[in-house]
């Protein structure tokens, strides 16, 4: 019985992590990716951009990160064609190059949060996909909080207008 519970438990702890979805065609930097993030998130990984687009349909999905350089398409190009479909989660585009074009295209097409370098250094990548979540979750908050709003306003023109028909 005890380990029916303690399994319920960790399932019901896994619902709450946040999704997160890594892009590179690197296998071993997936790997230790996950390895280092899996305590936080439930890190979904992808070697190219058509082994990722499935998972964008997972609602908790909040972050994607994603290699810029890879065959095909660049992270970029990635994240330019997913803006308008998934709005929501946050992107972070990687790259072992400094290219100035790309920090451009990444800004005005990708819509990208942030722009790192690799080999990424744990700690400061931590950090980023905390202020991250952070961000994903304020905004999810003030989506709601404009419903809400929204929803109020309506029910007291609704309320108003019959006590000025009354």
């Amino acid at each position: 019985m005890a380990v029916i519970e303690k399994k319920n438990n960790e399932e019901s702890e896994q619902n709450k992590k946040p999704t997160l979805l890594y892009i590179d065609d690197e296998a071993h930097n997936l790997v230790s990716f996950k390895a280092v993030f899996r305590r936080d998130f439930i890190v979904e990984t992808a070697l190219s951009v058509d082994e990722a687009k499935p998972l964008l349909t997972d609602p908790n999905l909040c972050i994607i990160v994603s290699d810029q350089r890879m065959p095909g398409t660049t992270g970029v190009e990635f994240f330019s064609k997913i803006k308008e479909s998934h709005p929501n989660p946050i992107r972070i585009l990687l790259t072992g190059y400094s290219d100035i074009e790309a920090v451009i295209d990444a800004i005005n097409k990708g819509e990208v949060y942030r722009y790192l370098t690799k080999p990424w250094d744990e700690n400061f990548m931590k950090s980023v996909l905390s202020q991250a979540l952070e961000i994903y979750n304020l905004r999810k908050e003030n989506k709601q909080l404009v419903a809400d709003l929204k929803r109020a306003n309506e029910q007291l023109e609704f309320y108003l207008r019959q006590k000025l028909l009354s």
